[in-house]
């Protein structure tokens, strides 16, 4: 079983990569915390980053989009459009960001409850191995494990 407090992450494939938490909290409230706008924008982003803009049409064919401002005061968007929801269990969605323009990538997020806690998985597939290596350099696995230690405290703030 895996430590509620790890985040993995693997490359299955060429254009993949897999994020995998557990978090003590049932699916639903993860599920929720994903998608309703008033609680993303509590835990959404690495440590010191807020959002700005977060706005979800949370149904196939439904855009979001987030705006995140980061500590030096630089504001990130992105967004993309949902192509399944299966509440509480399921999300696709595309992904691209608005200042940079690498292609856009296919997020499948799955949530799986056991013993009133949620396996979260994400599968990323990118346009290539070029921009998900590219990515993975920047930073973004430990933004990822900051952003994931917020929603984890937000979800035990709700417990």
């Amino acid at each position: 079983m895996m430590d509620t407090e790890s985040l993995t992450i693997t490359t299955p494939g060429d254009r993949e990569l897999v994020m995998r938490r557990v978090f003590d909290a049932p699916r639903r409230l993860v599920f929720d915390a994903l998608t309703r706008p008033e609680l993303l924008k509590r835990w959404y982003g690495p440590k010191g980053w807020t959002v700005v803009v977060c706005e979800i049409d949370l149904r196939v064919g439904g855009a979001f989009r987030f705006v995140t401002r980061t500590p030096a005061g630089k504001e990130i968007g992105q967004g993309g459009v949902y192509r399944e929801v299966a509440a509480p269990e399921r999300l696709v969605n595309t992904e691209a960001w608005e200042d940079w323009n690498p292609g856009e990538l296919l997020v499948t997020t799955v949530l799986a409850e056991q013993d009133g806690k949620t396996t979260f998985t994400a599968t990323l597939l990118f346009p290539s191995r070029e921009v998900r290596d590219l990515l993975v350099k920047s930073g973004m696995t430990r933004d990822v494990g900051e952003t994931y230690d917020k929603l984890a405290d937000l979800l035990a703030s709700m417990a």
